[in-house]
């Protein structure tokens, strides 16, 4: 699931955060959990097809968007060539990290691998931190540090279990992980970025179609629910992130992490109670270790959350 470019605000830093906002984070982090009913519902279509549909219908949809909602942005974007030298590297790199990360999710549910799809968004948090010390030069406090130490446990315990790298978990959490580093480094607001990026996939999803259509090989018209799912992929794609941008914008960083682990927390309850997955020994290990991990990481953010508050506090009451 892709980040907004939010940043912190007056909003933010309230005591009392905005209920709205907590209300479109937990819808947008709900709508990611409950997404592997929707693409098990399209499980006749091939991933690829299904990548093809979403990128053309997201395309078409968030296009819409940035042109009613964000003309102001891709003004600057078309006038500041140095922007768009920046931002043109940027967006290539984000449409192949998200098309990646949509193809692999997509196909993991469909081949019955919910829970190691899971297992990677557990992850992704964690190495969030890692790469901030590592690209951005960011400083992890004690608490995160452990948490690192403990999520690497986890990842070596599944993997010897496995007897291979789980590669599914792996691969969802890094072309997630990198996808939010270049969007958070990256000069575009998060729709007029997504666009973008869409737009740049649109050519090579619309190809692909053309020629599977052409050998009687496509299935959007298999059956009418198939045509209503494909073309919605737009929607539900673009959905979750503007509520995600209109919810962070408006509650605590700490507030957006517990919610961050509801949406891998009900992938892995649908995997084991709906679609009967079994969770192997070394993955109910690996859990456990990312659990802790994840605590330990959130109660860190609280920590730095509330110490940012007193702060502000105390520089409000000096006269």
């Amino acid at each position: 699931m892709p980040q907004s470019e939010s940043s912190s605000s007056p909003k933010v830093a309230s005591a009392a955060p905005d209920v709205a906002g907590q209300i479109f984070t937990f819808l947008a982090f709900t709508i990611w959990g409950l997404l592997p009913f929707y693409w098990k519902w399209l499980h006749v279509v091939p991933a690829v097809e299904i990548l093809a549909h979403r990128v053309i219908w997201s395309a078409l949809f968030m296009g819409l968007l940035v042109v009613v909602r964000h003309r102001d942005e891709i003004r600057d974007f078309l006038k500041d060539r140095r922007m768009r030298a920046r931002s043109i590297a940027a967006v290539t790199f984000c449409a192949v990290a998200v098309s990646a990360n949509w193809l692999l999710y997509v196909w993991a549910v469909n081949a019955d691998h919910v829970v190691e799809a899971s297992l990677g968004y557990y992850f992704t948090p964690l190495l969030n931190v890692f790469l901030g010390v590592v690209f951005l030069k960011e400083r992890p406090r004690g608490l995160e540090i452990s948490a690192l130490i403990l999520a690497t446990v986890g990842v070596v315990v599944v993997t010897a279990g496995f007897g291979s790298i789980p590669w599914i978990s792996i691969g969802l959490a890094v072309s997630f992980g990198f996808y939010g580093l270049v969007k958070k480094i990256g000069h575009l607001n998060a729709a007029v970025g997504l666009a973008f990026e869409m737009l740049l996939l649109l050519p090579a999803a619309g190809i692909y179609l053309a020629v599977i259509g052409a050998g009687g090989r496509d299935h959007f018209f298999a059956t009418p629910l198939v045509t209503i799912l494909l073309a919605g992929s737009g929607a539900i794609t673009a959905i979750p992130l503007l509520l995600f941008g209109a919810g962070a914008r408006r509650v605590p960083l700490s507030h957006v992490a517990f919610f961050q682990y509801l949406a891998p927390t009900l992938m892995l309850l649908i995997g084991t109670i709906i679609y009967r997955e079994p969770v192997t020994t070394p993955q109910f290990l690996s859990f456990i270790f990312i659990w802790i991990a994840l605590a330990i990481y959130t109660v860190s953010l609280v920590r730095a959350s509330r110490g940012r508050s007193a702060r502000r506090a105390l520089e409000q009451e000096r006269p």
